[in-house]
């Protein structure tokens, strides 16, 4: 086990340093205006001077070395437009408080009700007046899949802030204003909570060792409870290491739609106000989050189920 997660936590490495590289030098091809403020009634001369102070006249493999540098010590850069001079990382502990609140809480309605929606399908492939879950679940997985999330947010916002007679802006000072955003980010979780726990508590339905468990008189209740819903729970623990820190990075869109001051409506403004290094440092962060993630769910799966051995051909992904 040692001898994979050393692997995988190599392989993660060398991942992120290109992730921040390609990022890197793909900022770098853009407009200089997004590192200065007021660029139109800047001197020619001023801005061949700062951009000289800054070191972006050194060549890329340089400037790239010394990014790479104050990455480590922890030095995000200064805002260059959102807000002139202030560093990022203060900027960042600002936003991240409220995205976390959100997120978790978020997080935490998507397993209360995918979890529980996913097992009563599951059951109706044993009992028959139980097959209303599946329908149910069926049409609710289909339609947060197939209509934009864009759509059904917006209508969500429009019908639910008048059924709760609410702001459709977000308000920290009014507690009522927190339903929709956190309904909103957990409505895709919990489709994709109760699909893939569905799908998997049905294949475990129908391996060899719950047929031998029903013919000695196991009830389907405790099989599904003891073992099926145990085994299919074992592949879904990978993604929850992500979704965790996903909700940290907050949602873009929904940040965005209810005006939230987190980190998914920052990096929206951040784009339109062309502000080079902050749109650097928070695609950054956005991609760096799914390559741990998926580490973190990897080491957590084979932490919690011993059977699971990646070091071996045959469990090799």
């Amino acid at each position: 086990m040692a001898r994979y997660i050393m692997k995988r936590l190599t392989a993660a490495i060398v991942t992120l340093l290109i992730i921040i590289s390609v990022v890197f030098i793909l900022v770098r091809q853009m407009p200089i205006e997004g590192y200065f403020d007021n660029f139109d009634k800047l001197d020619a001369n001023i801005v061949r001077a700062r951009l000289v102070q800054m070191g972006l006249t050194d060549p890329l493999f340089t400037q790239l070395k010394r990014f790479l540098g104050n990455l480590a010590r922890g030095d995000l850069g200064t805002s260059a437009r959102y807000s002139v001079g202030v560093p990022i990382r203060k900027i960042l502990l600002t936003k991240i408080p409220v995205s976390l609140q959100l997120g978790l809480s978020s997080m935490a309605l998507s397993l209360l009700l995918g979890v529980p929606l996913g097992v009563a399908m599951a059951r109706s492939q044993t009992r028959y007046k139980a097959r209303l879950w599946d329908a149910v679940g069926t049409v609710f997985i289909v339609f947060i899949n197939a209509v934009p999330a864009a759509v059904y947010h917006i209508y969500l916002q429009a019908f639910g802030s008048r059924a709760l007679n609410t702001s459709m802006l977000f308000s920290r000072e009014q507690p009522l204003t927190w339903v929709l955003p956190i309904l909103s980010m957990s409505l895709g979780s919990t489709a994709y909570y109760a699909m893939w726990l569905r799908r998997y508590m049905v294949d475990e339905l129908n391996k060899d060792y719950v047929a031998l468990a029903q013919a000695k008189g196991v009830t389907n209740q405790k099989v599904l409870a003891r073992h099926v819903f145990r085994n299919a729970f074992v592949p879904m623990i990978q993604y929850l290491p992500t979704s965790l820190l996903y909700t940290v990075s907050g949602s873009i869109y929904v940040e965005s739609l209810y005006s939230i001051p987190g980190m998914g409506g920052l990096l929206v403004d951040v784009i339109r106000r062309q502000d080079n290094p902050m749109v650097q440092i928070l695609v950054i962060i956005y991609s760096c989050i799914g390559v741990v993630g998926l580490l973190l769910g990897d080491m957590l799966m084979v932490a919690i189920d011993p059977r699971i051995s990646f070091a071996k051909k045959a469990g090799a992904r």
